[in-house]
């Protein structure tokens, strides 16, 4: 697993942030886009550039719905984006163990 680089999808540091922050959700929980875009701190155009990455690797699902007259829009990390976010954290150790040898 060291030789094998890093998922170029997580890897981007915004993108990073995202999954970071949907991984720390309970399994099936999900977080209401301006509440993610307040915690991380982005804009929404951006946001939604990197969301659109993530749903097009199958790492995230995007619900858009409506509250009332009201669109609201809730993200989750599918099982696909949580495997690959652990196999990104298992891999990153491996990596930073080995540069200190």
């Amino acid at each position: 697993m060291p030789d094998e680089p890093l998922d170029p999808v997580i890897h981007a540091a915004s993108r990073l942030r995202v999954v970071a922050t949907l991984a720390a959700l309970v399994v099936g929980d999900q977080i209401a886009f301006p509440r993610l875009q307040k915690l991380l701190d982005m804009t929404a155009g951006n946001l939604s550039t990197h969301l659109r990455r993530l749903e097009e690797a199958g790492y995230v699902v995007v619900h858009k719905t409506h509250e009332g007259r009201t669109p609201a829009t809730y993200i989750e990390l599918t099982p696909r984006g949580r495997r690959a976010f652990d196999q990104y954290q298992e891999q990153l150790t491996a990596l930073l163990k080995g540069a200190g040898s």
